[in-house]
Parts: structure tokens; sequence; C-alpha cells
């Protein structure tokens, strides 16, 4: 079997031509991105992490989410009976980031390095096992923009539950609820110092600004993966037309509320409040305690994009044709409603990784 020169395109069924296929021209950098990511991690040639091992937690990460023709793509590559000594706890691993994120403890990578696993062998499986959960997402939501059959699970759409102690592992204050202000974010593995980082890896980390950042010094331990996230990142929130800015950082809130990742809400809900502005409407977000509506007291428009960024947040993802129903009625086109999957989706990728390999501290 080869990679697919378009995964998401050849699963979702997109027509060459349909206004789907040219919505996601438009997002030519999101679309080429979130291709690049999935082919720099099932192309790497990577003792720390075998293709082989990759593919099978791939399936098995796919197949939690209910994607079932991803999972099926990804075991044609894979490990038929992946429970290696190293292989089983990273499938534990996995399991957690793919349902309970908010729960990793440093207990969880230091499981992985009794295993064996390397300091980069460790950053590439979450940002693999971060990545599917997007992927799986972003599939499910083109297969809904689509018209195509697709597997809606039934799981709750309230706030998820989150950190409240008040100390972070290093004895930092930590926060205990969501807000706008500034937080610091430390890692709870060694971050790469930035003098071991060849010329052309610093001027790549200078490029995107990650110089001085302890969690992209992380993640560029695997340099390339982080540099395709990067670049899809840019690519959804970054550009022109469509969605309005504050309402795709509306939806990386809501995904944040759902997954309990109080840094990332802390920045895009300082975003979206400056951009909408409307602070009250942000705020009241934030507030929404575990398990009650994330909708209440917002806009009518700004409640249809809230459940349906809610739905696609959820694992297994909830999003259902309703959802997009709702968004029509609000007057979001094609564009506009693939702008805001793909902002949620995003953020399925970037809370696991925020909450899995570290954790916010405040003055």
């Amino acid at each position: 079997m080869t990679l697919s020169q378009d995964i998401l395109a050849e699963l979702a069924e997109i027509a060459p031509g349909s206004p789907l296929d040219q919505a996601r021209a438009v997002r030519d950098a999101a679309t080429r991105h979130a291709q690049g990511s999935y082919e720099v991690l099932f192309r790497q040639q990577d003792a720390d992490f075998p293709l082989d091992e990759r593919f099978a937690v791939a399936a098995k990460v796919a197949k939690l989410h209910q994607a079932d023709a991803l999972a099926a793509h990804y075991a044609g590559f894979g490990l038929a009976d992946p429970t290696t000594d190293r292989l089983v706890p990273a499938l534990a691993f996995a399991r957690l980031l793919t349902f309970t994120p908010v729960e990793a403890t440093p207990g969880a990578l230091h499981t992985l390095t009794s295993a064996g696993w390397s300091l980069r062998g460790i950053v590439t499986l979450a940002q693999l096992v971060a990545f599917v959960s997007f992927q799986s997402r972003l599939l499910l939501g083109l297969r809904a923009l689509n018209h195509k059959p697709i597997v809606s699970a039934d799981t709750p759409l309230g706030a998820g539950y989150w950190h409240t102690t008040p100390y972070a592992q290093s004895g930092k204050a930590a926060p205990v609820r969501f807000t706008r202000d500034e937080l610091h974010w430390e890692p709870w593995l060694a971050d790469k110092p930035l003098a071991e980082f060849n010329a052309e890896e610093q001027a790549i980390l200078a490029k995107y600004g990650h110089s001085d950042s302890p969690y992209f010094r992380l993640l560029a331990r695997n340099q390339p993966v982080l540099e395709q996230r990067t670049l899809t990142d840019k690519g959804i929130f970054y550009t022109a037309g469509g969605l309005p800015r504050a309402e795709r950082e509306l939806a990386a809130t809501v995904a944040s509320k759902i997954n309990g990742c109080i840094y990332c809400a802390s920045v895009h809900a300082r975003k979206a409040a400056q951009l909408a502005k409307d602070e009250t409407a942000v705020d009241t977000l934030l507030a929404v305690t575990p398990g009650e509506d994330l909708r209440d007291g917002q806009s009518p428009r700004w409640q249809a994009e809230i459940d349906a960024a809610a739905a696609l947040s959820v694992t297994p993802p909830a999003l259902n044709a309703n959802h997009l129903a709702a968004l029509d009625e609000q007057g979001l086109d094609t564009l506009a409603q693939l702008d805001l999957l793909q902002s949620a989706a995003f953020f399925a990728w970037a809370n696991r990784l925020m909450l899995t390999l570290g954790e916010p501290w405040r003055e």
C-alpha cells in the first residue's frame, strides 16, 4: 500500500470541482499542510518510533474515534497485533490522550520512558495521537459537509472538567478556572535547549517565533512534524474571507472547554473577545461549569457555532447534519462552515499536546 495523495478528499469522497472541493482550494494552505502532516508522520524513517508502530497506533486511535475507514487505511500498513512491550504502554497513552487528556500526569510519560521510549519518540507519539484526533474529526466534518453517510456518536456536549489543583508539579501557582488572563506553560519532559539545534533548525524556530518557547522547543524534538503542524495552524486561522477570525477563535475556545485545556482557552478566548469586541459573551462561555450547556446566554449565531464545535470536539465526535443545518440558518456558507470545523478540529490536536506534555502556571 502507498500513502494517499489527499487522504481526506479520498475518504470524504469529495468530487473535483464540487463546492467543498473549491472551499478546500481556497484554504489551500490548511489542505496542503494537513496532508503534509500526514505524510511526514507516516514517512519518517525513525528508530525512535518505527513506521509499523506508528501505523498500528494510528489505526487504534482512528478506531476509538469511530473513524472506521481511516482506521482500516492505517491498519493496512501496521502491525497486526501491536502487543510488544514498547507498544502496550504507548497504546495506553494513546487511549488516555484520545478520551481524557485532562487526566494526563507526568506518570504517564514516566511509564513510556521506563518502557524504552526516547524523548523524541514520546513527542512523536503524542503528535501522532493528537494529529489523528484532528484528522478523524476533520474527516467527519468533511463527510458531513459533503452530504455523505457519517457515524455520529451520542456523546454528551456539556463542558468538560478541568484541573483545580492550585499548584503545578513544579510548585508554581496554577490556574484553577478558565480565564482570559495571560498564562505560562511548562513541560513535564525536558525541552531541547536552543544551543542543541543546528543553525538551520534554529532558523526554522526563529521563523515561526518559537525560539524562546519551552513548548515549541519540546515539540521541535521532531521538527519536521512541528513545522507541518505550525503551517496547518496558520492555514486554518490566519486567512482572509470565510468565517470571521473571532468565530474561529470561538471554536478553538469551545474545543478547549470540552477538553479542559485552561491554557489554550486563555489564549483563544482573549483573541475572540478582542476581535468580537464582546468580553461578556466570551466570559459567559468560560464560566460554564462541567456538564452544563456551552450555548447558554449566547446569540443565535454563536449558539449554532458553539453547538457544532462542541459536537465535533467530544470523543467520539457527535457532529451530525442538524448541526450543519443550524449553521446554514445563520448564514454560514460552505467556506465558513469549513473554517469553523477546521478550527475546532485543530484544537483536538493542540489541546492534547498541551494537556499531556506539561501544564500551565500563573504569576
